[in-house]
C-alpha cells in the first residue's frame, strides 16, 4: 500500500487533532513532528504514533523521507514555512490563515506555483456534510439563483486573552471561515464588504484591540447578498446556521446537538443545546479535509481548498476591518495576481 509520510510542525491543539486524524489513516505514516517545547511534550510523544519529535521544524524539511507537511504553528509563522516546503518540495497543509500580510501570503503563494506541490489551506467546513449537501443541492439548482445568504456563528466562549492579542483579529482570526463558506457556497467573488462590531462580551477585549460582537454584509460579484453575524460568547454553545436563499427555494443547515430528541409536554418543548465547541461540532470535517488532502497527494489531483481560497478568505477578513475602522463599505480586490493595495 502506498504511504505519504507527513511531518507536522506544531503540536498544539490543532497539531494534536490532526495527528490523531492522520494515524487513523492508512495511506499515512507519521515519521516526524517538531515544536519549540518538545521537551514538555514526552509523555504525549509516546502515545502519539508518531516516530520522532524535535524542536528544530528544519529536521522536518531536510528529512529526504517526509513527502508532506502540515504547518499548524502561529499564524506569523506560516509564510515562512509555506516557502520553506515549497523550497524542498513538500506537498503543504496549512492552517488560517494564510498570513497577517497580503504580500507575503502571495509571495508564498508564487513559491508553491513554481514548485508545483499540492498545498490546502484548513478550512474544515468545506468538509462537512451538512455544508457539503448544501452546496452539492446549490450546484445542481434546487433553489435556482441564489439571492440571500446568512450565516451565524458564534463562539460558546471567548478565548483568552493572551490569544486575542495576537490572534489577527475577530474577522482574521473567526469570521474568516465564514467568508470562505460564503465564497464557497455561492460560487462567486465578494466585491464588496461592509462590518459594524463592537465589545458587548467583555471590554478586556477591547483594550486588547479587537471586538467581540460583529455583523458583516457582503455584496457578491452577481449582485447577491451575504450577512454574517458572530459573537464572542453564545451561553447555549457553539451556534453554527447557514441558510441560503434563491428564486426556487430555500436551503438551511441548523445546528448540531447530541441527540435530536425533543420532548414536548403540556409547559414546554426541550431539546438538545448545540455541541459545545469546535473540536465537537465539526470532528468529521476535520477528519475528511485531512483524507482528501492525502488522497489529493496519492492520486494527483486538485486540493479540495486551493491557495486561491486562502488568499480571496484573507482579503475579505482584510477589507472587513478596514470597514469597521472607516465605517464605509471597502471594495475587495479579486485579482490573485495584484496585491491587495
Amino acid at each position: 500500500m502506498k504511504k505519504v509520510t507527513v511531518g507536522i510542525i506544531g503540536a498544539g491543539r490543532i497539531g494534536k487533532l490532526h495527528i490523531d486524524n492522520l494515524k487513523r489513516n492508512p495511506h499515512v505514516r507519521l515519521k516526524k513532528v517538531s515544536d519549540l517545547f518538545s521537551d514538555q511534550l514526552k509523555d504525549w510523544f509516546e502515545t502519539s504514533g508518531v516516530e520522532e519529535i524535535t524542536a528544530d521544524y528544519y529536521d522536518i524539511f531536510q528529512d529526504q523521507e517526509i513527502d508532506a507537511v502540515f504547518i499548524c504553528s502561529p499564524t506569523s509563522t506560516h509564510a515562512d514555512l509555506i516557502k520553506l516546503g515549497a523550497q524542498h518540495n513538500k506537498h503543504i497543509f496549512c492552517e488560517k490563515p494564510v498570513s497577517f500580510s497580503d504580500q507575503e501570503t502571495l509571495e508564498a503563494y508564487d513559491q508553491v506555483r513554481k514548485a508545483g506541490v499540492q498545498f490546502q489551506v484548513g478550512f474544515n467546513r468545506r468538509f462537512d456534510s451538512n455544508f457539503a449537501e448544501m452546496k452539492a443541492r446549490i450546484k445542481r439548482s434546487d433553489i435556482g439563483d441564489v439571492h440571500v445568504l446568512k450565516i451565524t456563528s458564534r463562539d460558546p466562549n471567548p478565548p483568552h486573552l493572551d490569544y486575542i492579542a495576537s490572534s489577527g483579529g475577530l474577522f482574521m482570526d473567526m469570521t474568516i471561515h465564514d467568508f470562505d463558506m460564503a465564497r464557497h457556497l455561492v460560487g462567486e467573488e465578494v466585491v464588496e464588504v461592509y462590518a459594524k462590531g463592537g465589545n458587548l462580551v467583555d471590554p478586556a477585549i477591547g483594550e486588547k484591540g479587537d471586538i467581540d460582537t460583529a455583523i458583516v454584509t457582503l455584496t457578491f460579484a452577481n449582485g447577491a447578498l451575504g450577512v454574517i453575524d458572530n459573537s464572542r460568547e453564545a451561553v447555549y454553545g457553539y451556534d453554527q446556521r447557514i441558510e441560503i436563499f434563491g428564486n426556487g427555494g430555500a436551503l438551511v443547515a441548523d445546528n448540531q446537538t447530541s441527540t435530536n430528541l425533543k420532548y414536548y409536554n403540556a409547559g414546554t418543548v426541550e431539546s438538545d443545546k448545540p455541541l459545545p465547541f469546535f473540536l465537537e461540532r465539526y470532528n468529521d470535517s476535520f477528519i475528511h479535509e485531512t483524507e482528501q488532502f492525502i488522497e489529493s497527494i496519492l492520486q494527483d489531483r486538485p486540493t479540495g481548498v486551493q491557495f486561491e481560497d486562502g488568499i480571496m478568505a484573507q482579503r475579505i477578513a482584510r477589507a472587513a476591518q478596514e470597514s469597521y475602522e472607516t465605517g464605509k463599505p471597502v471594495q475587495v480586490n479579486y485579482e490573485i495576481g495584484r496585491s491587495y493595495v
